[in-house]
Parts: C-alpha cells; structure tokens; sequence
C-alpha cells in the first residue's frame, strides 16, 4: 500500500477504529518489549491501589461512634439521616477510646478491618499547614485554595498540590522515581480502569495506561503476520512513510499502542485468578487490577499504581440513604473480593488499597442529604497496614463544636491528605528526596501516623 490509497475501505475502517482507541504509553516495539520483560520483581513487588469516590462521600455515616454519648450527638445533628445504632456493623478497633460501628452495608470491610487487615483514618483532607479553628476564624494560617469545589478538591486529593492547580499527581510523582526510565514495560507501572486521572500523571515523561475493566481491547482483531485483508491493510498502513511530520507521529503511536495492547493480553492471558469478584462495576474494575498485578511476572515490573473509581457521592437532595448504601455496598463486596485475590496470589502485604473523595460533607442535613464539607473519613487496606486501628483524632460530633468551620458540622481535617499519602508512599519505598518530590508540604506536618507496618 502507498501513500495514496486514501480510499481503501479496510483502511478507512481502521481509521475509524484507531481515532476510538486511547493511544497509551510509547513503550517500544513487541520484539523488545517482549524480550526484555523479566520475571525480577519478586518479593520486592509493591502496588498501591486508589478507589476513588467522585462526588464527596458522606463519611459521617461510614464511620459512627455508637456509644452512647456520641450516638446521641450523632443522632441530634441529622435526625432523617442517621443510621440506628443496632444497624451498625461493630469495628474492633485496638487503639480507640469509645466503641465505632461502620455503615451495615459494608459487612465484607467490616471484616477486614476487625481481622487486622484495614484500617480507618479519620477526618483527612487537604491543609496548607497545620489549622485550628481559631486559626481559621481569624485566616492566620494559608487555606487550600477552592475549599468545597468538586474539580478543585478532586484535584487537590490526588495531587497533594493544594494552592495551584494541579497537573501531576503524587503517584505519578512517585513513579517517575521509583521505576527507572529504562524499565521494561515502564508504561504499564501506571494503569487506570476508570479513564483519566491527575493522581497518576507523572511530572516528567509518565503517561498512564487506560485499560478497560472488561479486559477486551480494541486491536484484539489485528495480527500483525495475519493474511486477513484487515490485518493486511493495518500492516501495510503501519508501515508507511509519511513526509508530514504530524501524520508518521501518529502513526508511529498507532504502532506502539497496538504493541502495547499485545503485550498486555498476552501478559494477562496466562494469569488466571479463581477469586470470585462481583459482577459490578466496582467488582470488574478491581478484578481486572487483580489481574494485572498477577501479570506483573511478565511485564517485569516492581512498582505499579493502578486507579479506579465510583461515582454517585453527591447528595444534596437525593435520596442519600439509598445511594449510599448502594455505592458502600458495591465498594465493600469488591475491596474483600480484591483483598481476598492479593491473599491468593501470595501478595497480601504487597498490595495496599486506599479510599479516596473530593470531600466529607456536613454533619447536619440540609433537609433532604448534606452538603460540601471538608475532612473525611477512608479506608486503608492491605496486609502491609497496621490494621484494625483508628489513625487519627475522631471529631467531635457538635454542630459549632472544636471541629466545626461551618456551623453546620464541617470538619477541618484533623490529619492532612500529605500524611496519609505520606506513609503509603514511605511505604511504597520513597526516600526522603522522593518523598520531598511527591509531598512538598509534608515537612510542615507530623510524618509518622503508624498507619503502616
């Protein structure tokens, strides 16, 4: 084929197809690729694993006191929003004072978490620097900016960026330090299952891959030694020499995103795993990050984040208690389902998950949900946490109370997302220079939450 075959159907077909399928990272050919992946990782194999929760979930009905006193603060600030103190799951949790119970839907985490397997922290979200109420009341202290908006606090939470706006995230961030500019399969050390993401995006030359959660890819057809008339016609295509600059760039990425694609089924196909997952979305996207980190022998890789997400979380008026118990539910079945496959593929303490929001919401009920707030409650999960522990201040369930900027029951975090992210990125094995890249205001906090073992 040359150059100017422009209307031949097989290649207007695949056109049509390629302009549909997200290009991915420039990884390199099949025949290096191929050769180069190692089975090196071993036991120094480590992933982190962001759910993130689009919207703002309302945390005060994941995480409630149930003993009395509280309880009855908790059931005063929102009377057509509480949960019964008898529908709440029961938490053991070792370092707490006072008795928690968790939303009844998520009986699978529950479980994590009383088997030492997950943890809970408390009231987190983005700070500048440390804050108090006094110091808000009397703006002495600097303020993330765009508190309370979705996009700005989406942001905020997976950049740890917090008076800019963002365009790298602190996984991407670490990435770029952690995995080696010439690893094999480089690309693939950043996944997402749910789309774009600023949490992943690297500040140097990380792209993250997308990959669809129900594993089927949009080159599947195409073989490149193939004498079918579209395999024919993609090759011929793909060979072509273009004097515009602007075309051979893209077709050079074609090139290298049906590589990639390759390499990824081919990686995948080999790697069964018999944990049953739910069939939902939650479920499919966390059976399908199972599954890449069971293929991480083949893409020769030690560190890996992947990202998935659920949205639904903003409910100002909806019928908050329905979708709540909905979305919980969905996030509880499918976080003990992928807990339950680390376990099966010997990689418990390698894996740690994490939950993620844009932000909490009001205490109070605004008549029908809650509104934007700020701190938040999320989970940790993974048999590298120090588990079945409370990690941070609980506020104090007042509406005007120590806790409170809004007077509505708008919690001014108590632990800053940079601490949280902190620990999972020490974990993760970030030295102090990484750790200085991913969380430049890290150092105006305490580091040391003992959230991880």
């Amino acid at each position: 084929m040359n150059s100017n075959n422009h209307n031949n159907p097989q290649r207007r077909h695949f056109l049509k197809l390629a302009s549909s399928v997200g290009v991915g990272a420039a990884l390199g050919p099949w025949s290096q690729l191929q050769a180069l992946a190692q089975t090196t990782q071993g036991s120094d194999y480590k992933a982190l694993v962001c759910l993130f929760m689009f919207g703002g979930n309302d945390s005060n009905n994941l995480i409630v006191p149930t003993d009395a006193t509280r309880y009855a603060q908790y059931q005063r600030a929102r009377p057509n929003l509480a949960l019964g103190q008898n529908q709440l799951l029961p938490l053991t949790l070792s370092n707490a004072a006072g008795s928690y119970g968790i939303h009844p839907a998520m009986a699978g985490v529950q479980q994590l978490i009383n088997a030492g397997n997950a943890a809970v922290v408390a009231n987190v979200g983005p700070l500048m620097v440390p804050t108090t109420k006094a110091q808000w009341n009397a703006r002495s202290v600097p303020l993330p900016d765009n508190l309370f908006s979705h996009s700005d606090q989406q942001g905020a939470w997976q950049s740890a960026i917090v008076d800019a706006p963002p365009r790298t995230g602190w996984g991407g961030r670490l990435l770029e330090r952690l995995v080696s500019e010439g690893a094999s399969n480089r690309g693939y050390s950043a996944i997402s299952v749910s789309g774009g993401n600023v949490w992943e995006a690297g500040d140097r030359s990380l792209t993250p891959y997308r990959v669809s959660s129900s594993g089927e890819f949009g080159f599947d057809f195409y073989k490149p030694s193939g004498t079918d008339p579209m395999s024919v016609a993609i090759t011929d295509l793909l060979r072509e020499q273009r004097a515009d600059p602007l075309e051979q760039t893209w077709l050079n990425m074609m090139g290298r995103s049906i590589d990639n694609q390759r390499i990824l089924t081919d990686a995948l196909s080999s790697n069964a795993i018999t944990t049953a997952f739910p069939d939902t979305g939650m479920g499919r996207q966390l059976r399908m990050i199972a599954r890449l980190i069971s293929a991480r022998g083949k893409l020769g890789l030690s560190r890996q984040c992947f990202f998935c997400s659920i949205g639904g979380f903003d409910t100002h008026g909806d019928d908050q208690l329905q979708r709540q118990n909905e979305n919980l539910g969905e996030i509880s079945a499918a976080v003990a389902a992928f807990h339950a496959a680390t376990v099966e593929l010997g990689l418990a303490k390698q894996v740690t998950l994490f939950t993620a929001s844009d932000f909490g919401r009001n205490l109070q009920s605004n008549g029908a949900g809650t509104d934007h707030g700020w701190g938040s409650h999320h989970l940790v999960v993974g048999g590298g946490v120090r588990g079945g522990r409370l990690v941070g201040p609980f506020p104090e369930l007042v509406v005007g109370g120590a806790n409170d900027v809004g007077n509505q029951g708008v919690w001014i975090p108590g632990v800053a997302t940079d601490q949280m992210g902190g620990e999972l990125a020490r974990w993760f094995g970030a030295d102090s220079t990484v750790m200085e890249a991913a969380f430049p205001r890290l150092r105006y906090f305490d580091a040391n939450l003992g959230l991880m073992a």
